[in-house]
């Protein structure tokens, strides 16, 4: 581990299964960290490695000179910030708040604006990459604001990021997101379907995935979440309630700026059904069962 003397002071919020390896990647390169997570006991492996543990939002702000979120819906990060023990009631001049889930554009601009009314600054930076790139430090980080503030959290980046790429003003980051979720969501049905068909076919399905992911098919899904489908595990790296509601803020993207997307809404309408077959803790690999019962 190395010294601390000169970093700043880290605030976390938000320690499940994607947060809690991201904030370990920045204490165990030194750095001294505040977190909060709704339920204590999500947040004891960190606390372990050395990181405070604060009762509130706004406590984690008061201590902090960057202070990360990594929480769910657009409601809860919205309680989060503005929340009365929120961010905002805590949080100190100069200081930056990072927001690294997934939220909507227009959420991503009103806190860089609120931010902005009190001498600090907001970075809309959400990842991709899943539960195996938060564990081995290389997600892809897409981030929005101001160029200079993405450059002055590059160090804090690279502790848990693979790639860091600054796409433009606050919300690009979350836009860039929407467009790796659709990305996802086309390319995890098609997964689906080669392995059902496969399957049908009499094709040895871990073979399969060696051989078609050396060709135009390669992808991060078919490497490493076709094993998954084939083992029938469904834990979640990224869980099915949460992709339903990414898809969501993009169709709600999609209506504001015009355009239609039948994939997108393809993959809403299948994703719905994992969710109502009781997948909704699942991992996006869960929409196997969906494509499966079609066949029933």
């Amino acid at each position: 581990m190395t010294d601390n003397t000169n970093k700043p002071r880290i605030g976390w919020i938000g320690t499940g299964v994607m947060g809690a390896p991201m904030c370990g990647h920045l204490l165990a390169e030194g750095y001294e960290a505040s977190v909060y997570s709704r339920t204590l006991g999500k947040a004891e492996t960190l606390i372990a490695q050395g990181a405070n543990w604060c009762d509130s939002p706004a406590a984690v702000a008061e201590r902090s000179d960057v202070v990360f979120t990594m929480v769910g819906s657009a409601d809860e990060v919205h309680e989060v910030y503005f929340g009365k023990q929120g961010v905002f009631a805590g949080l100190q001049p100069a200081a930056i708040v990072v927001d690294m889930g997934t939220t909507p554009p227009s959420l991503a601009r009103v806190i860089a604006s609120h931010a902005l009314s009190m001498g600090a600054n907001a970075v809309d930076a959400p990842v991709s990459g899943g539960d195996v790139g938060a564990r081995n430090g290389t997600l892809s980080v897409m981030a929005g604001g101001e160029e200079w503030v993405v450059e002055s959290l590059r160090s804090l980046f690279d502790c848990m990021a693979g790639t860091v790429a600054w796409m433009g003003d606050a919300g690009s980051g979350q836009h860039t997101k929407m467009a790796n979720q659709l990305a996802v969501a086309g390319t995890m049905i098609g997964v689906c379907e080669a392995l059902v068909y496969a399957g049908r076919a009499g094709v040895d399905l871990e073979q399969l995935v060696v051989v078609i992911s050396k060709g135009a098919a390669g992808c991060w899904t078919l490497s490493n979440l076709a094993p998954r489908i084939i083992r029938g595990d469904d834990s979640p790296g990224f869980m099915v309630d949460h992709f339903v509601k990414d898809l969501g803020i993009a169709l709600g993207e999609c209506e504001q700026m015009g355009i239609t997307l039948p994939g997108l809404e393809l993959a809403d309408r299948l994703y719905r059904q994992t969710q109502a077959i009781g997948h909704g803790q699942s991992g996006t690999q869960a929409l196997i069962h969906a494509i499966e019962q079609l066949q029933e």
